[in-house]
């Protein structure tokens, strides 16, 4: 058993294999300390997002603690030995003990900094199975199950589902991510849409409440999605329904619909046009379903007026199907 070890890495992103060594090396001694690299110019993932990876798949762990080094070269060619030695200054004098041992994979080999910096330490090594995080973002979802799924969030491709009432959107959502083996977003203004029995009598605080549980409920569901997340609905088209109910002084809510949308990033928009029959399941807009093709370009130019690029779908609910599928194909094969 040692008392102090250290671990460090860019994880750029973390997998499986830094876990592993991770979970080992805690194991090992009394004290583990993760150094996590923060490569700024390099343009590696945030060290924010770097750093929450490594505290959540190590905060029950009672013995780790997390030490952020700024590495400031633009290449890992230009980490010099006396970089690397600055560096390991820096980390013992934060640690303020003597470091008894130093953990690595087997992708350092003698002669790496690791050896160089705490001659003083024994080095450990773990064998890593093959896996890296270079490989790994050379196909993210080839390399699917080398991520921890607190890491995997990040990856996760989003993919919006919009249009007009009856266009077979929400039956759409649901066959996408049972094919994908993942999950989705149902439209969350249908449930708060009913608070009142009709939409026509709805309250400026439900649209509020439904610009709001939108955003959460996609942020929760991309933390555990299978590569790709399926939206049903989204800010814009609650935008949409606040002109079209008119039901009060809007314009708070307009401003909350842009403030959020300003906040959503989709990997796709796909919009569905109103060619499929028309079907009343009791709570549709007759109003809509008079000139379907009106109120679908009413959604589209909100769309086009915020700068969102769509692909349309048409025609039967196979041929719908058909083209998401191949749409939603190259967004993760390529």
């Amino acid at each position: 058993m040692y008392k102090v070890g250290i671990y460090g890495g860019s994880f750029n992103p973390l997998h499986m294999g830094h876990l592993s060594c991770i979970i080992r090396a805690a194991n090992m001694c009394s004290e583990l300390y993760i150094i996590v690299c923060d490569a700024k110019k390099r343009e590696e993932i945030d060290i924010r997002i770097k750093y929450r990876w490594v505290y959540q798949l190590t905060k029950h762990i009672g013995n780790v603690s997390i030490i952020i080094l700024d590495d400031k070269c633009e290449s890992k060619s230009e980490y010099t030995d006396e970089e690397a030695l600055k560096d390991a200054t820096y980390i013992k004098e934060i640690i303020g003990k003597p470091v008894d041992v130093v953990f690595c994979g087997d992708d350092y080999k003698e002669g790496s900094f690791w050896y160089t910096c705490y001659p003083e330490a024994e080095k450990y090594v773990f064998p890593r199975n093959g896996i890296s995080s270079t490989e790994i973002r050379k196909d993210v979802y080839g390399h699917w199950d080398w991520l921890p799924a607190v890491v995997r969030a990040h990856y996760v491709k989003k993919v919006l589902l919009v249009g007009g009432e009856s266009t077979g959107k929400s039956t759409l959502t649901i066959n996408l991510a049972n094919y994908y083996n993942t999950n989705y977003v149902d439209e969350a203004g249908r449930e708060l849409s009913e608070k009142s029995g009709t939409d026509r009598m709805m309250l400026q605080e439900d649209f509020t409440e439904i610009l709001l549980q939108q955003k959460l409920n996609q942020m929760r569901a991309a933390e555990h999605s299978n590569k790709v997340l399926f939206i049903d609905t989204d800010a814009l088209v609650t935008r949409f329904y606040l002109g079209f109910l008119e039901g009060g002084d809007a314009s708070k809510n307009i401003q909350l619909a842009d403030a959020v949308d300003s906040l959503n990033e989709y990997d796709l928009i796909l919009f569905m046009e109103p060619d499929v029959p028309f079907v009343q399941d009791g709570d549709r807009s007759e109003i809509i379903h008079a000139d379907r093709r009106k109120y679908s370009d009413q959604i589209k130019a909100i769309l086009d007026a915020h700068g969102k690029k769509y692909i349309c779908i048409n025609g039967d609910y196979r041929q719908r199907f058909e083209k998401a599928t191949e749409e939603v194909d190259k967004l993760i094969n390529n």
